[in-house]
């Protein structure tokens, strides 16, 4: 309840003042939902960025972090 109402609360202060906003979430399909741009940290470095939407659909973000699975090629 807590996370939606923050959410919601973001989202309104970015449409109604453009307000750019610094989102640190380890709920990674949260972030990606919301984010227009997104970094992906491994032990405090950028290992991944770029779209959202692009790195939502990456194998080794969904592998690591979406509870997916990638398909290893011979």
């Amino acid at each position: 309840m807590i996370v939606t109402s923050l959410v919601d609360h973001l989202v309104h202060l970015h449409t109604t003042r453009d307000l750019s906003v610094l989102l640190i979430e380890q709920n990674a399909r949260l972030a990606l939902d919301l984010c227009h741009h997104a970094y992906v940290l491994e032990s405090g470095r950028i290992a991944l960025q770029g779209p959202a939407g692009i790195l939502a659909r990456d194998p080794r973000v969904t592998a690591a972090y979406l509870g997916g699975h990638v398909e290893v090629t011979p």
